[in-house]
């Protein structure tokens, strides 16, 4: 994996050497993580002129695996309590004589902006943009990989629930047991706040679970992800309690479902990411929802749980090969519920057999 960070690191390079800079300094968590293989809290990434050092408050916990630092850069831990790695950072490059530095000017605060400048006061500070994001967006085998076995436990997460008994219980408690889950199966952890909506609140985007129970004829939504060695991905689905379901509930469904799957289909690489969006959100528009359509149909995932590209009406942008996305169409109706149905794939071209499924729970209305 040496090869594989130095690679990385090689890219950003020549993108800040092309804009006049000879040194990097990368401070968001998930960008430090993607070019070194660590994620120590805090700890900052300097590409410097002659040597690339990760910058740390205190030594990396080599229990953690994705603690666990590139063999090939220097580890630098700093002495003292209550400095900032990113302004130690600025201090070693100019050491190493850089005269112009690249920083993610979007991730810094105005303070620790200024506290950059106070450390190298005749350095020029650049800004690197979303260099390192869009890098972050094609991944690699071993990337997939990853996010392949965090919706494996996802899914074995999800199924294990379903078997249990759920009327009576509250949509706090059914959350708190599925995280429990996912790290009993080797996740690192959650992915996000894992959402269960029963009754009014199904298919409200973002639902916080609540006190409310699980009462018979209710939809269920649930919203849940896997983080495995730093990578994030999710699966949502709906289901009906205890009974068949209603004519209205199976309408609905099956009209999410046919958007999710027009959604799908359209994943192929060289696709417009507004068109995936409009796949989706048409059928759900032309039955006449468009005031009750979330914002976006989908997103990419990695080691954050929404990065780029964004399947919105106005994003911009082509898809590629290798590019994990969501495609999560729902409607909500406010005082009934409503039906999410959301998936994790990977954009393969068709020769290789088209978007590659990740999330594999079935997507059939069930009766729980």
């Amino acid at each position: 994996m040496s090869e594989v960070y130095a690679v990385r690191r090689t890219r950003l390079r020549e993108r800040c050497n092309a804009s006049g800079s000879t040194a990097a300094l990368v401070s968001r968590p998930a960008n430090v993580r993607y070019l070194s293989g660590a994620a120590p809290e805090n700890a900052v990434l300097l590409l410097g002129r002659t040597e690339d050092v990760l910058v740390c408050a205190e030594p990396p916990d080599d229990r953690v695996p994705h603690h666990r630092p590139d063999e090939a850069l220097r580890l630098h831990v700093m002495t003292g309590i209550g400095g900032d790695p990113a302004v130690e950072a600025a201090a070693l490059a100019v050491a190493q004589g850089v005269d112009a530095l690249a920083v993610e000017e979007h991730h810094l605060t105005v303070t620790r902006h200024r506290a950059l400048r106070d450390a190298a006061p005749r350095v020029r500070l650049t800004g690197v943009g979303g260099a390192v994001e869009q890098l972050r967006v094609v991944k690699d085998e071993e990337e997939i990989s990853c996010l392949r076995i965090g919706a494996e436990i996802a899914d074995q997460a999800l199924g294990e629930l379903l078997e249990s008994i759920l009327v009576g219980r509250t949509e706090r408690h059914l959350a708190l047991e599925l995280e429990r889950r996912l790290v009993d199966h080797g996740a690192d952890g959650p992915a996000f706040p894992t959402s269960v909506a029963t009754g009014p609140n199904a298919g409200r985007p973002g639902h916080r679970p609540t006190d409310r129970r699980v009462e018979e004829g209710d939809f269920l939504s649930v919203c849940l992800g896997a983080t495995y060695r730093g990578y994030r991905c999710e699966i949502g689905r709906t289901f009906v309690i205890g009974t068949a379901p209603a004519d209205w509930q199976i309408e609905l469904y099956d009209l999410v479902f046919s958007a999710q799957r027009a959604g799908r289909e359209s994943l192929v690489p060289g696709a417009a990411c507004r068109d995936v969006d409009r796949a989706a959100r048409q059928v759900l528009d032309s039955a006449g929802y468009a005031e009750a359509l979330p914002v976006l149909t989908g997103h990419g995932v990695g080691l954050e749980i929404d990065e780029d590209p964004q399947l919105t009406p106005a994003a911009m942008g082509k898809l590629d090969a290798c590019v994990p996305v969501t495609v999560e169409p729902g409607v909500h109706l406010p005082g009934r519920g409503g039906v999410r149905i959301d998936d994790t794939l990977v954009v393969r071209p068709e020769a290789d057999g088209g978007p590659e499924l990740l999330t594999i729970t079935t997507k059939e209305l069930l009766a729980l």
